[in-house]
């Protein structure tokens, strides 16, 4: 399952959770202004503002992506995907005088192949812009805000990896785990809700004090409604591939988050006469889903499910867990008037094995920003990750290997690493070289075509954002 959700993919633009603060309407007309200098399209001949007086923002956005897999995975050779993304934000309080309303839509066009199904054997995708070809719809909900912005609700279809298991210096890389990570991507119903597919739910965000947040929602677990294995799709993503099925028939998926922020930095941060300190955001979490989980190892008999006397049909498990932290920390800037800073981040995440293919996981990397004299805005940064395979699935390929008549692996931890940059060529367009390795996809898949392990794999991409 992807990763990536709007926050990062509007990047360059109001992100939802700045825009969606139920802020009280302007007194006077001069106030109504919307910067648009930041788009290719600018004010296109005035409309743009017109709608913003009438408390409507579009965003409009184009993200690109060239790979090639030099070495390692099932085969080698260059390929592409896409993404189109248009976002209406409607700010009730403008529009009808509806004070702390907003609605929000969003509509994807996904467009290309994935890499990572056509050529690597990996747990996730390498991209988190990699994604079933279509035209889908992605969000569509209503939020309002209460005791003065403190408390705010959302009901609606919504992606969960907006406001969830998210570090905000992660979403600079590509590879689809430092977005939405592999423990949900893998171990839940179609990836759980998260882009490119939203669940019905409703989510929670107490802000008791200006640094610590706390949230909670319930969504249901299972995007597509389909059953957890599909031999045509994993993903899901082409059942129902228009996003239109609002699915309530399966189970639902709980999960909270306490987010603490210290160091808070002042408006006006250059001119401040005291340094506040080195901002960071550290996150703590857990989801709960309902569903049942398949045994990895196990059938309904209690027979190794590779057995040749196995039904074939794994033993279930009520409801799935899963536990994370998360840390942003800025470890250093020359000073207070100086863009340059580097930061450093870190989640791990933990769940059961005897239910879940991945039962830990792990990423940390460090961002080096405005690392150049006069480009402020680029970004340099060096991820790794990884997952380990639960020792349950690894005994099930132990029993496989017992049944097996030629040579077959046993799964252990894959590892991916990733090398980037992100230069902001101008305020509407920005170039992102990539470089990915991976180190036992997989955990050590088996290769079927070579009788082997798949190699590991050597990657490298570009990709490119218009912001229209």
């Amino acid at each position: 399952m992807l990763g990536i959700g709007l926050l990062t993919i509007l990047g360059g633009t109001s992100t939802p959770a700045q825009a969606h603060t139920g802020t009280v309407a302007p007194e006077s007309a001069e106030e109504v202004h919307l910067d648009t200098s930041g788009n290719l399209l600018g004010d296109m001949l005035g409309f743009r503002q017109w709608l913003y007086r009438h408390g409507v923002t579009m965003h409009i956005q184009s993200d690109d992506e060239l790979w090639v897999n030099t070495k390692g995975g099932t085969r080698q050779h260059g390929t592409y995907d896409g993404v189109g993304t248009v976002q209406i934000d409607v700010d009730l309080n403008r529009l009808i005088g509806l004070e702390g309303g907003v609605f929000n839509v969003s509509w994807l066009n996904i467009r290309g192949r994935s890499i990572t199904a056509d050529q690597l054997g990996d747990y996730n995708p390498i991209s988190g812009y990699e994604a079933y070809r279509s035209n889908r719809l992605l969000e569509l909900w209503y939020q309002q805000s209460f005791l003065d912005d403190r408390l705010d609700v959302k009901i609606g279809q919504q992606a969960l990896d907006n406001e969830f298991l998210i570090s905000d210096y992660a979403s600079l890389f590509i590879n689809s785990n430092f977005g939405w990570p592999m423990a949900p991507s893998i171990n839940l119903y179609s990836g759980g809700p998260s882009w490119p597919l939203a669940s019905l739910g409703v989510r929670f965000r107490y802000r008791p004090t200006d640094q610590l947040s706390l949230l909670f929602a319930a969504a249901n677990d299972n995007p597509t409604g389909h059953s957890f294995y599909n031999e045509k799709d994993p993903s899901n993503q082409s059942v129902h591939p228009h996003g239109d099925n609002f699915n309530l028939d399966t189970g639902a998926l709980l999960i909270s988050e306490a987010q603490y922020s210290i160091n808070p930095q002042p408006e006006g941060l250059t001119n401040a006469s005291i340094d506040p300190g080195l901002p960071g955001t550290y996150k703590i979490g857990g989801m709960y889903d309902t569903a049942q989980f398949a045994d990895q190892r196990y059938d309904k008999n209690g027979k190794p499910l590779s057995s040749p006397d196995s039904s074939g049909i794994p033993k279930e498990h009520r409801g799935n867990w899963i536990f994370y932290a998360i840390m942003d920390q800025m470890i250093w800037r020359p000073s207070l008037a100086s863009p340059t800073s580097v930061g450093v981040f870190t989640r791990v995440t933990s769940n059961r094995s005897d239910r879940n293919v991945v039962s830990f996981v792990a990423d940390a990397g460090f961002n080096l920003t405005a690392p150049f004299k006069n480009r402020e805005n680029d970004v340099f940064g060096i991820g790794w990750g990884m997952g380990h395979t639960g020792s349950k699935a690894r005994d099930a390929d132990r029993d496989a290997r017992s049944y097996a008549d030629g040579y077959y692996p046993i799964r252990h931890d894959e590892h991916h690493i990733e090398v980037t940059y992100q230069a902001q060529v101008t305020p509407w367009l920005i170039i992102q070289p990539d470089f990915q390795y991976i180190h036992r996809p997989g955990g050590g898949v088996l290769n079927e075509e070579t009788g082997h392990r798949l190699h590991d794999e050597t990657l490298f991409g570009l990709h490119t954002r218009v912001i229209f």
